[in-house]
């Protein structure tokens, strides 16, 4: 089980430790409804530095990224950073990540705890023929989220940059807390705002007791990966694992936008052709008609009680106080207002499919 480097900072705050992507993490400190709602309404920080990264460099990086991921990153200017996914051989998702631009021929791309080797291995695979310098630089690095619609007035002391001037997906190499040079971005999975703080392993503790400090009149906490499952959830974001995987492809999961058919990409043949004929199912969002609580891998039945799917991501949301809930469905089901039942327990309980986000703010 490996540690970050704040891990004996949270179990000094209290916190419920859990293993997680082989890390051992905060899950929570005083319950995943009070941490949401710091959030929601506040400023509240993730220590999320078990998120991998690794740097593409060179004359060719450019040409492996556009490779390997399904977004077109020859859009990207410095400074700028991109969704995208690793589309895998057979048409599905080796990875969702974020790309950065960081200099002309230097690229961060930030990837999923769980999926480090895999990520790795997989693009290595394509660099072989293309020779980019990669660096896996994940072990070295920590990452901070500070969200909540208080993140910019609460963090501006610790920057001479305007943090109200870096918009969403964008992102500053700047000073902040007195370290020099770390990366802020505006790449939040909450859906309230905020800010990434990417900065040395050793850097991290000076950053998190000044975080702490520059935020003390603005109430901000420390907040476990239970309220940003259920943040994200809110959103209809989509983690690794759940809601979109190596059997999954990005027309079933709703992520054609970052799939861009302008050059030549791993499997875009064959993606291409799906999207021309459509996808048999679909990724939907749904609200509970009644009590109960949908979880992860429950299954989806019809008005007959057929089986037609599965439930990705479930949860009682703590902003809308509804159940909700994602998942795969036939096409035929994956209009709003679709009526599916959610196996629970031995009761087959109703659902409306709905438009995402479940959260509006």
């Amino acid at each position: 089980m490996k540690n970050t480097a704040l891990t004996s900072t949270h179990e000094d705050l209290g916190a419920k430790m859990v293993p997680f992507a082989g890390y051992n993490m905060p899950v929570s400190y005083e319950g995943v409804k009070a941490e949401h709602d710091t959030v929601r309404n506040g400023v509240g920080v993730f220590d999320v530095s078990h998120m991998g990264e690794f740097l593409i460099e060179g004359p060719n990086a450019l040409a492996l990224i556009q490779k390997v991921s399904s977004n077109d990153a020859s859009k990207l200017t410095i400074g700028k950073a991109q969704y995208s996914c690793l589309p895998n051989e057979t048409g599905g998702i080796v990875d969702d990540l974020i790309i950065y631009r960081v200099k002309e021929e230097v690229f961060l791309l930030v990837v999923n705890a769980s999926n480090i080797a895999k990520d790795w291995a997989h693009i290595s695979n394509y660099n072989a023929d293309i020779g980019a310098t990669m660096r896996n630089i994940s072990d070295g690095y920590s990452l901070l989220a500070i969200q909540g619609p208080k993140a910019i007035a609460a963090m501006q002391s610790l920057t001479s940059v305007d943090l109200s001037q870096i918009k969403f997906y964008t992102f500053e190499v700047a000073d902040f807390a007195d370290i020099a040079h770390v990366i802020i971005s505006a790449t939040g999975y909450t859906g309230s705002g905020g800010f990434e703080i990417y900065c040395k392993n050793e850097e991290v503790h000076q950053i998190w007791k000044k975080v702490f400090e520059a935020g003390a009149d603005f109430g901000i906490k420390p907040i476990g990966l239970a309220a940003r499952d259920t943040l994200r959830l809110e959103m209809g974001y989509c983690l690794y694992g759940n809601d979109i995987d190596d059997t999954t492809s990005p027309f079933e999961a709703g992520l054609s936008w970052i799939t861009k058919f302008t050059k030549d990409f791993v499997n875009h043949e064959a993606l291409a052709r799906e999207k021309a004929d459509g996808p048999k199912r679909k990724l939907v969002a749904f609200t509970l008609d009644e009590r109960g609580i949908p979880r992860k891998d429950y299954a989806i039945v019809d008005a007959s009680g057929e089986a037609i799917g599965v439930v990705t991501s479930g949860t009682m949301s703590p902003s809308l106080n509804i159940a909700i809930g994602m998942g795969y469905v036939p096409i035929n089901y994956a209009t709003p207002e679709s009526k599916i039942y959610i196996q629970i327990r031995k009761n087959n309980i109703p659902a409306t499919v709905v438009k995402l986000p479940f959260y509006k703010g």
